[in-house]
């Protein structure tokens, strides 16, 4: 079951703890070049609820965590992001005291996984990946096993029974069997038991895995309400990027057993190249006029061309200018500030060259995910090795 772990609990073999903005896509050139990945340090002005050195773990010949570094802070919601297979799970197995690394050390709470591993369960909380709720229980009857688990007395157990149905919406349902619960109900109560125990530290594995969009925002919301109002830290592991998006403080990418990138969704993002500004106009006359103020390849005036450099020139993206001929739009590249907004805004108007329509597109984090993970990336992060570079 996935709760909070009484410090008395054995621990199992298996991978569960008892119960003791902008819109549009970039273009798939866009993601073709990466600035070689760098990890943003994480600033330290709060304590660490989580740090992590050189964890490392394989099975057979697999390595699935090839030193891994991490620094949590408190009060704050950490994702990890990665692909199928990629060590996400085995690394909140290693936090939680459910497996051991082969290598590395690591301390939740203040106190050493593998030194101190009672001390660790008692101060977390986990919800895997599945519901691990008793379906012939009622939610009444789950939440007070998870009380005599945690040794709280009848009164008080039955006191913060009460209290987690209220909160988490469940006190109708609470006399009902939870094989009768819908999706997104087996999953709050599924945390709720998980906060039985009030644990400083929640684990959870992609906890919104098969929930329709309204359960998936209500339990964002229930997130939120943990680290708001109660300081609680969390360690998210998810595939879906727009949950990362909105719920994380920071993220960190993991792809070959590696942290290949870490920092906010806003420092994510600004690495990927592919932000740029959409100008549709009325006619191919406007596109052309547009093109080669724009474009200097494009144009044989050089004072035009000179004209529009000096309006477009900042914050610029990376990139060259994109012409689609059937569709009337010109894609200019561009970091989406103001400053270069205005600029383009002010070129246009200086030609007299009037645009029906802008849009402002920007890399999102489903871009950098697939910019930074699988075969592709791999390549491209040994194209920026020094040894490659040495060649």
């Amino acid at each position: 079951m996935t709760s909070t772990t009484p410090s008395s609990a054995p621990m199992p073999s298996s991978g569960t703890v008892p119960s003791s903005g902008t819109s549009g896509s970039v273009p798939s050139s866009a993601t073709a070049s990466v600035a070689p990945v760098t990890t943003a340090p994480v600033p330290e002005t709060t304590a660490a609820a989580i740090t992590a050195a050189g964890l490392t773990k394989s099975y057979g010949d697999k390595t699935v965590l090839d030193g891994i570094d991490l620094r949590i802070s408190e009060g704050t919601v950490f994702a990890l992001l990665g692909p199928n297979g990629a060590g996400k799970t085995t690394t909140v197995q290693i936090l939680s005291t459910l497996r051991t690394a082969d290598a590395g050390r690591a301390r939740v709470a203040g106190h050493d996984v593998r030194d101190a591993a009672d001390a660790v369960r008692a101060a977390i909380g986990v919800t895997g990946q599945f519901s691990a709720v008793d379906n012939l229980l009622t939610a009444r009857e789950n939440l007070l096993l998870m009380a005599d688990l945690h040794h709280l007395d009848r009164r008080e157990g039955r006191r913060r029974t009460a209290e987690l149905l209220r909160r988490f919406e469940l006190t109708e349902a609470a006399g009902k069997p939870v094989a009768t619960f819908s999706g997104g109900m087996r999953r709050k109560l599924d945390l709720a038991m998980t906060l039985v125990g009030n644990p400083r530290i929640i684990f959870l594995d992609e906890p919104t895995t098969g929930l329709d969009p309204r359960s998936r925002r209500t339990m964002w919301d229930i997130i939120r309400g943990l680290v708001a109002d109660e300081g609680v830290t969390i360690f998210l592991t998810t595939q879906y990027l727009e949950e990362a998006d909105q719920l994380a403080d920071r993220i960190a990418v993991l792809d070959g057993g590696k942290i290949v990138a870490e920092g906010t969704a806003e420092e994510l993002k600004r690495r990927i190249p592919g932000g740029h500004i959409r100008l549709r106009f009325a006619d191919a006359h406007g596109l052309e006029a547009a093109a080669a103020l724009f474009d200097p390849s494009s144009s044989s005036s050089s004072a035009s061309s000179a004209s529009a450099s000096s309006h477009s020139g900042s914050g610029s993206g990376s990139g060259s200018v994109g012409r689609d001929a059937e569709a009337l739009t010109l894609d200019l590249p561009s970091d989406g500030s103001v400053p270069a907004l205005r600029s383009v805004l002010d070129a246009l108007d200086d030609a007299a060259i009037e645009a029906e329509r802008l849009t402002v597109h920007m890399p999102d984090l489903d871009d950098v995910f697939l910019a930074l993970t699988g075969p592709a990336a791999d390549g491209r992060r040994d194209a920026n090795s020094p040894k490659e570079q040495a060649r």
